[in-house]
């Protein structure tokens, strides 16, 4: 099922990522509100901080030059090396790796260790490591009670954010509040939160399907890969000797591979903000969570299989695109805000919907996302704009033939996301320039003030 990498560190060298050069310089602004000089340097990595152009000031009540980002488009408020993505080329690397070959030759607990700690295990570190996260993967009984206290139609997404943030209470030696801001200076602290919240996700995500279904959760088994186990807390009915179909378990456990990490999306940014006021570990992936059920980010492919739905037929997709150009229809699953080109993710993804039908039968609507795939990719309207499949517009299909409901897809994401967010969460520890974040706001201005348009000159300078 997964093969580890003999020599990690010598793979991982011949896969990093070519950087671009030495991009230090400076860039020479002139101001021509005042007719001043300015020097901003730039960094080797093409940098500038955005604290430099304060200085770029009129004058008077003026408090300096501010850089207004809407949605952050442009700014980089953190530096990472747990991934990177070429949207221009279809690119997605978790530290150096290709995501096509982790998918084909890890299994997603390997790929964890990779995305968190820097490198992929040998045999014994990824031994000790799935040891540490098997240990951890009970709840507390107060966390499993709450659960059971929900409502029986509790939304998934909103049990997994109240059980993460209630394992704090659960965890105090894990709570820099009560413990010390220094206690994630600790290597042996941070390590054992990490194991515990990659071996709990499951458990509380089994959980609440189970509470949605009306049954009561189940213990996780001892001897089952990750993906298995899950499978089992699902499907077992408290059977012990369950065993869920391998095939399956191999897909499930690629696509968490495919969803560990994608740098500062809006969760795992989430995350970050939160970590960097000091607060636990758990309350800030709890939010990191709430960000991911937001249906513009990790609900996607449920709005995929409603599209689908409604072009019913391959011989609607003409009529159906054409209401997309005229702006009265909305497609769902294409375009990225990073990818201007073919989510490589949506590759691997593709080949494993066909996987999955043939154990468990074929959905019909997959002929009319190929076809509907097939025919947007010739149609100049959407090339043009550089529309491809996304990572959501086979996933839902395949969810839902593997028997989810189409509310527990975001749980599916959050399950393997744990471990970027936890990844970002360790490198921001250790990072010197983390700060706590505080983004500025723009103040429109009022009266004649407004009325002038002046223009700042930028002149790029190398060495």
């Amino acid at each position: 099922m997964s093969k580890s990498y003999s020599s990690p560190e010598t793979a991982r060298s011949r896969l990093a990522v070519s950087p671009p050069g030495n991009l230090q310089g400076a860039l020479t602004v002139i101001d021509e509100r005042t007719g001043k000089k300015y020097r901003i340097p730039v960094s080797q990595d093409g940098t500038v901080k955005s604290s430099d152009f304060k200085k770029i000031s009129t004058g008077m009540n003026d408090k300096g030059l501010k850089l207004y980002d809407p949605g952050y488009l442009n700014t980089a408020p953190v530096r990472s090396s747990i991934s990177y993505i070429d949207g221009d080329e279809g690119v997605l690397r978790y530290r150096g790796y290709p995501i096509e070959e982790l998918a084909e030759s890890s299994s997603f607990v390997e790929v964890a260790y990779l995305v968190v700690y820097g490198s992929l295990p040998s045999q014994s570190q990824l031994a000790d490591w799935e040891f540490a996260i098997l240990q951890h993967s009970a709840l507390p009984q107060g966390v499993l009670d709450i659960i059971q206290a929900m409502p029986h139609d509790a939304h998934p997404m909103g049990v997994l954010v109240s059980a993460m943030s209630t394992l704090s209470i659960y965890h105090p030696d894990a709570n820099p509040a009560l413990r010390g801001q220094d206690l994630y200076k600790s290597k042996q602290v941070r390590d054992k939160q990490i194991a515990r919240i990659i071996g709990k996700a499951p458990t509380i995500a089994a959980a609440a399907y189970l509470r949605l279904a009306g049954r009561p959760p189940v213990i996780p088994s001892s001897n089952l890969s990750y993906s298995e186990n899950f499978l089992y807390m699902l499907d077992s009915l408290g059977d012990r000797s369950y065993k869920p179909n391998p095939r399956l378990a191999r897909v499930l456990d690629i696509l968490f591979i495919l969803h560990a990490e994608h740098e500062m999306n809006c969760s795992t940014s989430a995350a970050r903000h939160l970590a960097s006021s000091g607060v636990d570990v758990y309350t800030a992936l709890a939010g990191a969570v709430g960000a991911l059920y937001g249906p513009l980010h990790g609900g996607a492919n449920e709005a995929v299989l409603k599209m689908l739905s409604e072009i019913g037929t391959v011989e609607n997709i003409p009529g159906f695109l054409e209401g997309v150009k005229n702006r009265k229809r909305k497609m769902s699953g294409f375009g990225h805000r990073v990818y201007k080109n073919y989510d490589p993710r949506a590759k691997v993804i593709k080949k494993l919907a066909e996987e999955v039908f043939s154990i468990v039968g074929r959905d019909p609507l997959i002929e009319v996302a190929v076809a509907l795939e097939k025919a947007a990719l010739a149609d100049e309207y959407f090339v043009k704009r550089k529309l491809y499949p996304n990572v959501d517009f086979y996933s839902g299909l395949i969810y839902r033939a593997m028997g989810f409901p189409t509310e527990f897809f975001p749980v599916l994401f959050a399950i393997p996301r744990m471990a970027g967010y936890l990844a970002h969460w360790r490198e921001s520890l250790d990072d010197p320039d983390t700060k706590i974040m505080r983004p500025q706001q723009w103040l429109p201005c009022y009266g004649e003030s407004c009325d002038s348009n002046w223009v700042i000159w930028v002149h790029v300078t190398s060495r």
